[in-house]
């Protein structure tokens, strides 16, 4: 394998591979830290400590030894039900249902279909531009976008006699660098940090709301910023491409392999008939969705005066209705499926994927659920408050923002998983940041996590698709090496982390409202 042309890149690539992969998995981390607190409560036990309540006035918290015979029975009481399956009001069974919808329309090769039918039919100057924004869209269901939209691209390119690399590393920038913007609300990632923000922010008293003070509905709490983050991360995929990548690749070598056959990515007579009856099922599904709306799900006045809206509450549940009417109708038209029972086992194969994340739920909830109970959690967050307010930094929200999503996009580097560092991150930075200026909303805080998360995704060796992408690129660059594909990816990284930023900020200096 050729040696890069860069070793001091390489050199520090190779550290940040050798830091990412001596931590360990984030399940074992979530272990230790729940025996660790257990051990820590023995010796601060009985500590006492002041915070300010809302009225200005002094609340005391005193650290509960979790060794002793009640809190020790309260552990295993509460270890299956309330501090796992009922955690937060049971965020592990909305995630799973949203999945369940996905899942139809992933296995039924509908997300697949749609990707291939547009991608074959860019006309050659809106090739970057909405190769980028597929790449986004596709991250309602990332296998797709990752195996089926980059390889397309290069072969796209390729058909074209420019180097393959180029529409790679723009469908790579739009899958990964654009993994938390879409067009569609309550995606699983919408889901994920949502629902977890709010138990979060609940289990340490900080408000559920928005900066005017109105509840956030956790799938759509970022809406409106997530859709305008879209169709800017695609403008700024496309001049990425155009300023600096394809300059750079143009003067590039690369082979076309042989065995290349375009037809692999043709969409068949069965997916084009699949994509015709895909309307109908969507059509119908957001006909019965509005009927819904209007009727049984409608916004109502309770008793206290309050205004209920059913429709919001459980738009996750529609949406996963959406996904499972549409990948049906696909399933069926395309003979994907043929008897009920194959959509049972698109959800049963979906749900084989999720076998980690209830893993790292059951310890990571248990360990949450302790850090309440013990009042450690509480405490954590005293300390960082006071520290952060010794700074002065309580008067500079601004600084906040952009310190914190400096802080995540290093994490990102070294730690991979949006879910994982989200349990890590947000337990501490929600509760905190609010307490140390009441404008760091729970939205906003989140947020700003996505938009770090999402901005060093591709720059990372511990990215989990990052040596699959490598293989794709190797088929025209056989000497390619991790180091010289994260160099391509730099200049989107630092683009998209820069300009997001200013785009959160500007949405928060602005009082404009992240989402309903």
């Amino acid at each position: 394998m050729a040696q890069s042309d860069h070793p001091s890149s390489d050199n520090t690539l190779s550290t940040i591979e050798k830091i990412g992969k001596a931590i360990p998995d984030p399940i074992i981390i979530f272990m230790f830290l729940l025996a660790f607190c257990m051990v820590l409560t023995v010796f601060m036990g009985g500590l006492e400590f002041k915070t300010q309540s809302a009225d200005g006035g002094d609340i005391i918290h005193t650290i509960k030894d979790m060794t002793d015979k009640e809190n020790v029975v309260w552990l295993f009481d509460n270890a299956l039900l309330a501090n796992w399956l009922g955690f937060g009001g049971g965020v592990l069974g909305v995630i799973l249902v949203v999945m369940l919808g996905v899942g139809v329309a992933e296995h039924s090769g509908l997300l697949t279909a749609v990707i291939k039918k547009l991608g074959t039919r860019l006309p050659e100057t809106m090739l970057i531009p909405a190769i980028v924004f597929l790449g986004i869209m596709s991250s309602i269901a990332t296998d797709a976008g990752y195996l089926v939209l980059i390889p397309l691209a290069g072969l796209l390119y390729a058909g074209l006699g420019k180097n393959p690399l180029i529409g790679m590393a723009a469908a790579f920038a739009g899958v990964s660098a654009g993994f938390s913007a879409n067009l569609i609300p309550a995606t699983p990632v919408d889901v994920i940090i949502g629902l977890n923000a709010k138990v979060f922010a609940e289990a340490q008293g900080v408000p559920f709301e928005n900066a005017n003070g109105e509840p956030l509905t956790p799938a759509t709490m970022h809406y409106y910023f997530i859709f305008v983050s879209t169709f800017l991360l695609a403008g700024l995929g496309a001049w990425v491409t155009k300023r600096f990548v394809e300059p750079k690749l143009e003067k590039m070598t690369y082979i076309v392999p042989e065995e290349l056959n375009f037809t692999d990515f043709e969409v068949t007579p069965e997916e084009k008939r699949g994509l015709k009856f895909t309307l109908l099922g969507l059509g119908v599904s957001l006909f019965i969705v509005f009927l819904l709306s209007i009727g049984p799900l409608s916004t109502f006045t309770d008793e206290s005066g309050k205004e209920v809206s059913p429709y919001l509450n459980n738009v996750i549940l529609l949406i996963a209705f959406v996904f499972t009417l549409a990948g049906a109708s696909f399933g069926y038209a395309s003979g994907k499926f043929k008897t009920l029972m194959d959509i049972v086992n698109a959800m049963i194969a979906q749900m084989n994927t999720m076998g980690y994340i209830l893993v790292l739920t059951f310890f990571c909830y248990n360990f949450l659920g302790l850090l309440a109970y013990s009042g450690l959690g509480t405490y954590i967050t005293y300390l960082g408050v006071s520290f952060l307010q010794w700074l002065g930094l309580q008067q500079f929200p601004i600084l906040l923002i952009i310190g914190f999503i400096l802080t995540t996009a290093l994490i990102n580097l070294f730690v991979g998983g949006l879910t994982s560092k989200w349990m890590l991150l947000g337990p501490i930075f929600i509760p905190m940041l609010y307490q140390v200026n009441p404008a760091m909303t729970p939205d906003l805080v989140a947020a700003a996590y996505r938009v770090a998360d999402s901005s060093t995704n591709i720059i990372t060796p511990m990215m989990a698709y990052a040596g699959v992408i490598l293989a794709f690129m190797r088929k025209y660059k056989p000497e390619l090496t991790l180091g010289d594909m994260i160099g391509i990816m730099i200049p989107y990284s630092v683009v998209f982390l820069i300009t997001w930023t200013i785009l959160l900020v500007g949405f928060f200096a602005f009082g404009i409202p992240l989402g309903f």
